[in-house]
C-alpha cells in the first residue's frame, strides 16, 4: 500500500511539472489546433503510458520477428518498436495487413503471408525506376506495392498499377494489344511512336494516343487500315475512343497528334489519306435523331419574287468573349510524361550518360516528388484519425501564410529567403521538430493533390528549418515554373544550397536508391552555367507581417 502511494505521488508530481506547449500564432494556428499538430504533440506522451512485459524468444525467432515488425511499419501497419516480440500491437498490425491483402485476419502470419510481406519490403528498399513508377501511380501509396508484387505479380502485366506511370486505362489497352502480338507489353512500350501524349482537350492533363501500326499485328492492322486508340482525360479517369486510318502502299505512315481535334462536343480524327481529309468523329454525347422532312406537293415553277429592299447600312458589332484563364500546369501530368520517357530510355540519366541537363533535372524532380510523397504518407499514417482529405484541409493553411515568401523567390537571394522564413517559423509557437513533421506531411499532401502552393511552401519551410537538402525541391519548382514563375537563374542558387550541404555531410532528403544524385545535380544544374548568387535584389517583407523584418 505504501509503495502504491509513493508511485501515485511521483506520477502526480511528473504530471504537475510537464511542460505545456505554447499556442502557435499564424502558421501554428492553422495547423496546431487540428489533427496533425495535436496528434504529433500528444503522441510521445501517449507512448509513455504503456508498460509491457517482455518475453525473450530465441535469437533467430526474435530476428525474424524484428524483420516482420520493420516491414509492417514500412507499409504503414503500426507494429510499434521492432523489438522482436509480437505482442498485441504487432498482432493488430498483422491483422490490418491481412485484411488489406484479403487474407484471413487471424493476427498470426502464415509462411506465405510473411514471405510476401518481407519480400515486398526488401524489394522496395532496393528502389530503382520500377519502384518509383509504381509508387507514383499507386492510389494507396507504398502499400500498393504489396498488391502489385503479391505472388510474383509485376513480372508480366501492369498488376493494376499502370506501366511506366501510364493511366490504368492505357495500361489495360497495352496488355490487350500485347495479347495478340509477339512483343511483350514492356517491349511495346520501348517502340518509338507506340504511345504519344498531348493535351488535346485543353484541360491541362495529358491525353494518350496508342498506334497499333508499330506492333506488326495483323489483328489490329488489316490490309489497308490500322487501328489507333485515343484516351482523353475526364473527371473520372480516361475515356477510350477507337479510330481507323488508312495505310499508304508502303505501309510506312503512322498516326500523328495533328490528326486529332477535341472540344466540348467530342473528338475527331482527320485522316489525310481518306478521300481528301475525311473525318471520323466521336461525340461527347449522342446527338438527337434527325426529324424526317414533311412530304411536300410538287408545284409549278413560279416567277421569282422581287428582292426585298436592302436594310439600312449599319456598323457590325462583334462580341469577343473573354478567354478563360489557362489552367495551372499539372506536376502530376508532367511527371507521367517524364516517367514514360525514363522507361523508354531504359532508366534514369546519370552524370556519365547525361546529354540534356533539362531531362536529367526533370527526372530528379519527379523522383524526389515521389520519395517525398511516400515519406510524408508514412508520417501521416502514424497520426491517429488523420486522412488524406483532412490533411489537405489543414495543410491548405500553408499556402496563404507562406505565399509572400514564395512570391519573393525570384527577386530575393536564396539565403535571405531562408533567413526570412526561419525568422517567421521561430515566431510560430511550434518547436522545430513539430514544424518539420507537419511540413513533411503537408509536402505529401501538396504533391498528392497537385497543390503547388502547399508543396512549394512546405519545401521552403523545411529548408528554413535547417534541412537544406529540401532546397533541391525549391530549385526544381523554380526551374520548371510549378507554383512560381520559372527562373532557372534563381533555381541555380537553390540547387547550389542543397548540393553544397550534402557535399558537406548533410543527409539526403530523398534516400540513397539512386547513387550519384549529388554529382548529377551539380553537373545538370551548375555544370553548364554557374550564375553567381544574386545580391542586388532587396528583401521583400510583406506589409501585413511587420514583425518578421530581419534585423541587421
Amino acid at each position: 500500500m505504501y509503495s502504491k502511494l509513493i508511485r501515485s505521488t511521483i506520477a502526480a508530481s511528473l504530471l504537475a511539472t510537464a511542460p505545456v506547449a505554447a499556442m502557435a500564432d499564424n502558421l501554428g494556428a492553422a495547423i496546431v489546433g487540428g489533427i496533425i499538430g495535436g496528434a504529433i504533440m500528444n503522441g510521445a506522451s501517449q507512448q509513455r503510458k504503456k508498460t509491457t512485459t517482455t518475453y525473450y524468444a530465441p535469437s533467430a525467432t526474435r530476428t525474424a520477428n524484428r524483420e516482420t515488425q520493420t516491414a509492417l511499419n514500412y507499409f504503414g501497419f503500426n507494429a510499434g518498436t521492432p523489438d522482436g516480440v509480437l505482442g498485441s500491437r504487432s498482432r493488430s498490425a498483422i491483422s490490418q495487413y491481412q485484411v488489406y491483402m484479403g487474407y484471413p485476419a487471424t493476427g498470426r502470419l502464415q509462411p506465405h503471408e510473411r514471405d510476401a510481406l518481407v519480400a515486398s519490403y526488401n524489394r522496395a528498399l532496393i528502389g530503382g525506376p520500377d519502384v518509383t513508377r509504381a509508387l507514383n501511380r499507386s492510389k494507396d501509396g507504398v502499400r500498393g506495392l504489396l498488391v502489385l508484387w503479391r505472388g510474383g505479380a509485376g513480372s508480366s502485366g501492369h498488376g493494376g498499377m499502370g506501366y511506366a506511370g501510364l493511366p490504368i486505362e492505357v495500361s489495360d489497352a497495352v496488355d490487350e494489344i500485347a495479347e495478340s502480338t509477339e512483343p511483350s507489353p514492356e517491349q511495346l512500350l520501348q517502340r518509338a511512336g507506340f504511345i504519344q501524349t498531348a493535351d488535346l482537350n485543353g484541360d491541362g492533363q495529358n491525353d494518350y494516343i496508342v498506334d497499333t501500326a508499330v506492333t506488326g499485328s495483323t489483328f489490329w492492322c488489316g490490309a489497308s487500315q490500322c487501328t489507333t486508340m485515343l484516351f482523353v482525360s475526364t473527371s473520372d479517369g480516361y475515356q477510350r475512343r477507337q479510330f481507323q486510318y488508312l495505310m499508304n502502299p508502303q505501309r510506312t505512315n503512322t498516326v500523328q497528334v495533328s490528326y486529332f481535334q477535341c472540344d466540348h462536343t467530342g473528338c475527331r480524327m482527320n485522316d489525310p489519306l481518306a478521300g481528301g481529309g475525311a473525318t471520323q468523329q466521336f461525340a461527347a454525347a449522342p446527338a438527337p435523331a434527325p426529324v424526317a422532312p414533311a412530304p411536300q406537293t410538287q408545284m409549278a415553277v413560279a416567277p421569282a419574287p422581287a428582292p426585298a429592299p436592302a436594310a439600312p447600312a449599319t456598323l457590325p458589332t462583334f462580341a469577343i468573349p473573354v478567354p478563360a484563364p489557362a489552367p495551372a500546369p499539372s506536376l502530376a501530368s508532367y511527371c507521367e510524361k517524364v516517367s514514360l520517357m525514363t522507361s523508354s530510355n531504359g532508366g534514369y540519366v546519370t552524370a556519365a550518360t547525361m546529354t540534356d541537363p533539362k531531362v536529367a533535372l526533370g527526372e530528379q524532380f519527379c523522383y524526389s516528388r515521389t520519395y517525398a510523397k511516400t515519406a510524408g504518407e508514412q508520417l501521416m499514417q502514424k497520426v491517429p484519425g488523420l486522412t488524406p482529405a483532412a490533411a489537405a484541409q489543414q495543410c491548405a493553411g500553408f499556402e496563404p501564410v507562406l505565399a509572400p515568401y514564395v512570391g519573393s523567390l525570384t527577386t530575393t537571394p536564396a539565403k535571405q529567403v531562408v533567413a526570412n522564413v526561419a525568422q517567421y517559423a521561430a515566431n510560430s509557437g511550434m518547436t522545430a521538430d513539430q514544424l518539420a513533421t507537419t511540413a513533411r506531411i503537408c509536402l505529401y499532401s501538396g504533391y498528392n493533390g497537385d497543390t503547388m502552393g502547399v508543396a512549394l511552401g512546405s519545401a521552403l519551410l523545411l529548408t528554413a528549418l535547417g534541412q537544406d537538402a529540401y532546397a533541391e525541391l525549391v530549385g526544381h519548382h523554380l526551374n520548371e515554373g510549378f507554383g512560381t514563375t520559372a527562373s532557372p537563374v534563381a533555381a541555380a542558387n537553390w540547387y547550389r544550397l542543397a548540393i553544397e550541404a550534402q557535399e558537406a555531410g548533410a543527409p539526403s532528403a530523398f534516400g540513397d536508391s539512386l547513387p550519384g544524385r549529388v554529382e548529377l545535380l551539380r553537373a545538370a544544374a551548375l555544370g553548364a552555367a554557374n550564375p553567381a548568387q544574386t545580391t542586388t535584389a532587396p528583401t521583400v517583407v510583406p506589409t501585413a507581417l511587420p514583425s518578421f523584418t530581419i534585423s541587421e
